[in-house]
């Protein structure tokens, strides 16, 4: 007997309407003859709204507290799934993070996850109970409820399906597959039937919301057979496998970008040893992650620029850290842009095959593109541009490495 974990997003669950249509498809595997463990998001829109009011009540919020609001979206989606399921004649129960336990560090709002006790759930799927369970969250070590983050069912999703040994963890998502780039935008974009691990993983850091980067990192670190496909059809959808699954691979698989990117240039530091970690250790401590960095020494030697990216969301902390910190940098000016796009090519073909960049740079400058930063790995290259050329350098470089849709 195949056991199957599917999680079912916020979308997917919206209104009572589409928690039955989910049901719909937890009752074809278990007619299918699957043992069935289902994880759910909270419905569209629910915690925002939690959210928004967490922060109306109080500025500064228990970390705790407000861990135990943001959570219970999701409960009420799984006590409501489960009584979908029930109504379609199939046993089902809820199960909250506690009651497993789902076992995480203490850190609230951004915990992760240590362990799941699966010894009784086990037990009921193998009797033919469905069991329901909301993604999400956890259970610290101080019996506190704690959240993943933003996005962290999908998290929640792998790491019960690791924990289960599923043979397969389906993602249900109002898409319908994992595309070559942006279809909204890039109308010649194709879905792919497989993608690797490591691919997904760039992807998902890089801008495509298809599937949380942390959901992305555990299924590669577990070998969690992941499928990413619609609640809405039954069409197959992209199946995250590993590298040795692909026979050929394509040079590049996808195109992806970041419209949440901010771009800090420091003019005139001191060209010497510790600057740098003077600029990037107190934004370090000030909880901002830096991305994309370059250097320009100037031709006396004796002073440079710095050019760096922070999330959009982060630009206003981080000026104000390095304002406060001028005495110490020297800076002549400090120049900040948040009208700024960073858009990557990807493939694990980059491996064994040249001239990836070299094609990226030249079709951007046949469009008048300027870049503006850098950055590469061994699987990815990335460039930040101005943001008014978003569509017209995805569209421009899906054509120039050949995933137009055929």
């Amino acid at each position: 007997m195949t056991r199957v974990v599917q999680k079912f997003g916020g979308t997917s669950l919206a209104d009572i309407e589409k928690i039955r249509n989910a049901a719909c498809h937890v009752q074809r595997a278990v007619n299918a003859g699957n043992e069935v463990a289902v994880v759910v998001s909270a419905m569209a829109g629910t915690t925002s709204k939690l959210v928004s009011w967490a922060r109306e009540i109080s500025a500064l919020q228990d970390a705790p507290e407000y861990d135990a609001v943001v959570a219970s979206g999701e409960q009420v989606t799984a006590g409501l799934m489960a009584m979908a399921i029930q109504a379609l004649g199939i046993p089902a129960r809820s199960w909250l993070a506690w009651q497993l336990p789902i076992l995480t560090d203490d850190v609230h709002g951004k915990a992760h996850i240590e362990s799941i006790d699966t010894t009784e759930i086990v037990q009921r799927l193998t009797a033919g109970e469905v069991a329901v369970i909301p993604g999400f969250q956890g259970v610290s070590h101080r019996n506190r409820l704690t959240t993943l983050g933003r996005g962290g069912s999908d998290a929640s999703a792998v790491a019960l399906a690791a924990a289960l040994h599923a043979d397969l963890c389906n993602i249900y998502t109002d898409v319908d597959g994992v595309y070559t780039s942006d279809p909204h935008i890039v109308t010649k974009a194709r879905k792919l039937d497989k993608i690797t691990y490591e691919e997904m993983l760039e992807m998902a850091s890089l801008g495509a919301n298809v599937l949380q980067g942390r959901a992305a990192e555990l299924a590669m670190r577990h070998n969690v057979v992941v499928q990413v496909l619609s609640a809405f059809d039954n069409l197959p959808g992209t199946q995250l496998v590993g590298e040795d699954v692909i026979v050929e691979q394509r040079v590049v698989s996808g195109i992806a970008y970041s419209r949440d990117e901010a771009k800090i240039t420091l003019t005139g530091i001191p060209d010497r040893p510790g600057i740098a970690a003077s600029i990037f250790g107190p934004l370090s401590e000030a909880s901002v992650n830096v991305d994309m960095i370059v250097q320009n020494a100037s031709d006396d030697g004796a002073s440079a620029d710095l050019t760096f990216t922070v999330g959009k969301v982060d630009l206003a902390r981080a000026t104000e850290v390095i304002g406060q910190a001028q005495d110490i940098l020297e800076y002549q000016e400090l120049l900040s842009d948040s009208n700024v796009v960073k858009v990557s090519v990807i493939g694990v073909g980059m491996r064994t095959h040249a001239g990836v960049a070299t094609k990226m740079f030249k079709t951007l400058a046949d469009k008048g593109i300027n870049i503006q930063v850098i950055s590469t790995s061994e699987i990815k290259v990335s460039v930040l541009i101005a943001e008014e050329y978003t569509e017209l350098a995805l569209r421009s470089l899906h054509t120039a490495y050949d995933l137009d849709e055929e």
